[in-house]
């Protein structure tokens, strides 16, 4: 896996996502050229970069890596590993307090050293990922504790086109 470097962001001919915390979106672009569009959810407590926060980090990270491909739909992850079990509802109202993260996982590892990288900033080691949520989650409305969630099939989509290393924008388009 090749680290993006920062005077390349965006790259010009390669494959980025685009996360805009304002619009609750997510955007695959291919250099210049935006692809596909989808609805996201990410942190309630807005964007933040502080450890502990439940903020939503800003900046340039990357794909540090890609978990869960192959398994089921509904698989849930935690700590980043597959439990065995299928999220249903009889699982949910088993678990309540549980934060799901299901069918897959792109960690993001930030590019900005001091910013989202390092420290008690840093993006990676705060477990901030795009993962599957499920289905009676909203979309379009800031509900995460600070991770990207996604429809199961939107995020099989990003996965299939976001391999490690694909460079990540998280940003605000209503801040000044």
């Amino acid at each position: 896996m090749q680290t993006p470097i920062l005077n390349e962001l965006p790259p010009p001919h390669a494959a980025w996502i685009d996360i805009d915390l304002h619009d609750q979106s997510l955007t695959l672009w291919h250099g210049q050229t935006p692809c596909q569009r989808w609805s996201i959810s990410t942190g309630e407590a807005g964007a933040g970069q502080q450890d502990g926060s439940g903020q939503t980090p800003l900046g340039w990270h990357y794909v540090r890596a890609a978990i869960g491909a192959g398994e089921p739909d509904n698989a849930v992850f935690r700590g980043r590993r597959a439990t065995g079990e299928v999220y249903s509802a009889t699982l949910a109202a088993r678990h309540p307090e549980r934060d799901w993260v299901l069918s897959r996982i792109l960690w993001l590892c930030g590019l900005e050293k001091g910013h989202n990288r390092g420290g008690r900033v840093d993006s990676q080691r705060r477990y901030i990922y795009l993962h599957g949520t499920p289905p009676d989650e909203p979309m379009g409305v800031p509900a995460s504790h600070g991770c990207v969630r996604l429809r199961l099939d939107d995020l099989h989509e990003v996965f299939a086109q976001a391999p490690p290393g694909t460079p990540v924008w998280l940003h605000d388009s209503s801040a000044p």
